[in-house]
């Protein structure tokens, strides 16, 4: 089930996984418009509050949701490639509460370049997810590209009353993450040639896990808000939590879950360039993360990162059962605090 050794998928891309994203800041400045939004009171969640996914009220207590992913490749293997970027997309809909229903893929393909084959491989990866999270790939586009890209829209379905937002952190919350950070250092330490053979599919696996526990999390009234991290790393889509939120929060960095790799590997200078940028984006709202390892470490690029809850107190340990529950680790990092002048998220 493997791609041949002599092709490296990664030596044929600028960026790996979600670290192609665009920066947060410069982000920002694209998505400036003199023009207002469509009103549409039946949109639920827009991009207003830079939430995971689109949602859309379509009657009777039932709510649509829509999201896209894609990225170029993060592994070399082309299956493996494939199956990462879609258990990325569909994390969108577990990250707003809700069950996948369908997806379509979205593939970039230089044909003078690397085997049509290939390219299957990177479908079936894809395919394999879909059917794991119970849906169908049931069709998509493709393009002629640079280098090559893979990833779904994916169309989702939840109850109105189960929505997860970004935007409805709550002073006092327990924070709680559900994957480790690192494997943006892990692949830049794999595309330099000096990670270690018996490290190799460490990251493999951490991206290749679902998130479909959000679909039982949107049923939990304490969960208050949920996310997922990926490009921006943990201190980029806690930072979003916190302004849509109106809230502040305190972060303890030895509670939050770090695969011991490649904390390593950022101790002696290997680290992704996402996490310079992202940091650049967003370090003067950040106090207490200014060591090398912090900052490289809180600002990984995560591609199919794992769920950043914000949950009741009384909440907590029924959500921790439920992700236990699921066969997953959660792992409370810190708390939403009042808002106040000065940093948004301290470091502690």
């Amino acid at each position: 089930m493997s791609s041949p050794v002599e092709i490296r998928l990664t030596q044929y891309s600028h960026g790996a996984g979600c670290g192609c994203k665009i920066a947060p800041a410069v982000l920002d400045t694209i998505l400036k418009s003199e023009l207002g939004s469509f009103p549409d009171p039946r949109l639920l969640v827009g991009y207003g509050s830079k939430d995971d996914a689109a949602v859309y009220d379509i009657g009777n207590g039932r709510a649509l949701i829509s999201t896209t992913d894609f990225f170029s490749p993060i592994v070399d293997d082309a299956f493996d490639f494939g199956r990462i970027a879609a258990t990325n997309a569909l994390s969108d809909v577990y990250a707003m509460g809700g069950k996948p229903l369908l997806a379509v893929a979205i593939l970039g393909w230089p044909v003078d370049k690397l085997p049509a084959e290939l390219a299957a491989r990177v479908l079936d990866g894809g395919r394999t997810a879909c059917h794991e999270a119970g849906i169908a790939l049931a069709g998509g586009h493709s393009i002629d590209a640079p280098e090559p890209f893979f990833g779904l829209a994916v169309t989702g379905e939840v109850a109105v009353t189960n929505i997860k937002r970004n935007d409805t952190a709550r002073e006092g919350d327990a924070l709680l993450l559900t994957k480790p950070l690192g494997v943006g250092v892990l692949a830049t330490a794999m595309k330099r040639g000096i990670l270690a053979a018996e490290h190799a599919g460490i990251a493999t696996e951490w991206m290749c896990r679902s998130n479909k526990v959000g679909a039982a999390l949107g049923e939990v009234p304490g969960v208050h808000a949920l996310t997922d991290v990926t490009g921006f790393g943990l201190l980029g889509h806690l930072l979003e939590v916190c302004e849509a939120s109106g809230a502040n929060a305190a972060l303890d960095y030895a509670s939050v879950p770090i695969i011991p790799d490649a904390r390593m590997h950022v101790q002696q200078g290997c680290y992704a360039d996402g996490a310079l940028r992202n940091w650049k984006s967003y370090h003067g709202k950040v106090s207490g993360a200014s060591e090398l390892e912090r900052m490289m470490l809180l600002s990984d690029p995560q591609t199919s990162g794992g769920l950043l809850i914000s949950v009741a107190p009384d909440a907590v340990e029924h959500v921790k059962e439920l992700i236990a529950s699921a066969g997953d680790p959660a792992s409370v990092i810190g708390s939403m605090v009042a808002k106040a002048e000065g940093p948004t998220v301290t470091v502690r």
